[in-house]
């Protein structure tokens, strides 16, 4: 289909611009204390532009771009039976099971004959690393419930010839039950993945790509919990199921800045944005001193994804007011842009050519919360032009 603008609310769709030059960011990641710097570059004029790429008929969250301009989403199976976890969107919207329709022939309904090792249960995101490798984090946890034994994974994807190379496999020490994998990022060598666990026990999962092993750090550390002060809203509403249940997510968006120094996150319930060098993550020395080394960098009220942009820039999805914003060098939080359209904007990923594509994912319409809503939501994948 062709791209559909859509609406920005008048005078919010501008970037703080006039900011240090984007090289400056690094130097602010080696900076220590609560009140480093993250510089922001100046972008060319004109402002930001909401366009539609694609539409689902099922649930979507995650989304990456690779170096070649392709685009890969996934579905997680929180409220269907989704026929396909993870897909490559072309070029006219359509989409087609990646890496094959065998990897991801899974359906809850079936579970009991198939295998989880080598197929995808219910994929939370998308990452392509430095190398041009695609990653799919299996979480494993359909309707985030009961994990799937030998589900939970990492996959790695040669896009040269579309075939899985390495799966690294998270056992319950990693992926206990009631953990959720969410999000994952990658170091600059491509030696080192740092993941995210929105589950019960908040956690950061740091993988040695390489060796194929993994530790759970800063597990239960208050950086990691959700925030008992903060109730998520939607459409100005707290939400809430009809059981009273409000939001829950843990430890979700993760961001790594651009030479790999330092590893940022946040609760999807929660304000605060905190950061810790990698070096502590890696170093086993440093283990018992690493809560200590955490961060709180500052409050971005409730976000799900976060990304640095090639420049430096720092991007939120802002699910309480349908927006995308920017987290500029002096730590405020300003509008990028916002729509109706953005119901829950979830996961982005940069584009080569610097636009940013967003997913949204229409949590807050979901029968977990809307009871009359379908069990097959759909949802759409936008990009912002100009960012």
């Amino acid at each position: 289909m062709s791209p559909t603008q859509h609406p920005i609310l008048p005078g919010r769709g501008m970037l703080l611009a006039g900011c240090a030059a984007a090289l400056t960011f690094l130097a602010g990641c080696a900076q220590t204390g609560p009140s480093a710097p993250m510089a922001a570059a100046p972008r060319a004029g004109g402002a930001a532009q909401l366009q539609e790429v694609a539409r689902f008929d099922h649930q979507v969250t995650g989304v990456t771009v690779s170096p070649a301009g392709r685009v890969f989403v996934n579905f997680p199976r929180w409220s269907d039976d989704a026929p396909v976890s993870v897909a490559e969107v072309m070029p006219d919207g359509t989409t087609r099971p990646f890496p094959s329709a065998e990897w991801n022939a899974w359906r809850n309904a079936r579970k009991d004959q198939m295998t989880a090792a080598d197929h995808f249960v219910c994929v939370q995101s998308v990452v392509v690393d430095h190398q041009g490798f695609l990653w799919a984090l299996d979480a494993a946890a359909p309707a985030q419930g009961p994990v799937v034994p030998m589900g939970p994974k990492l996959v790695k994807i040669d896009l040269a010839s579309n075939q899985v190379v390495k799966t690294i496999a998270f056992d319950e020490k990693i992926a206990p039950n009631g953990s959720y994998l969410n999000d994952v990022r990658f170091s600059p060598d491509g030696r080192t993945g740092y993941i995210t666990d929105s589950g019960a026990k908040g956690a950061i999962v740091v993988v040695d790509l390489v060796q194929g092993s993994a530790r759970r750090v800063l597990d239960g550390d208050p950086s990691t919990q959700v925030d008992k002060t903060v109730n998520v809203k939607a459409d100005g509403q707290v939400l809430r199921r009809p059981d009273g249940r409000g939001v829950e997510f843990s430890a979700d968006g993760i961001a790594l800045s651009a030479d790999g120094a330092m590893l940022y996150w946040q609760a999807i319930k929660g304000k605060t944005l905190y950061r810790v060098p990698t070096r502590a993550l890696t170093d086993m020395a440093a283990q018992s001193r690493l809560p200590s080394m955490v961060e709180k960098v500052g409050d971005n009220g409730p976000v799900d994804g976060i990304l640095f942009g090639r420049d430096g820039r720092l991007f939120l999805t802002s699910p309480e007011d349908d927006s995308v914003k920017v987290r500029d060098a002096a730590g405020s939080v300003r509008m990028l842009v916002q729509s109706p359209s953005l119901r829950w904007p979830d996961t982005l990923s940069q584009a080569p050519d610097g636009s940013v594509y967003v997913t949204s994912s229409r949590i807050q319409d979901m029968s977990w919360y809307k009871p009359s809503s379908p069990a097959s939501l759909p949802t759409t994948l936008f990009k912002i032009v100009n960012p």
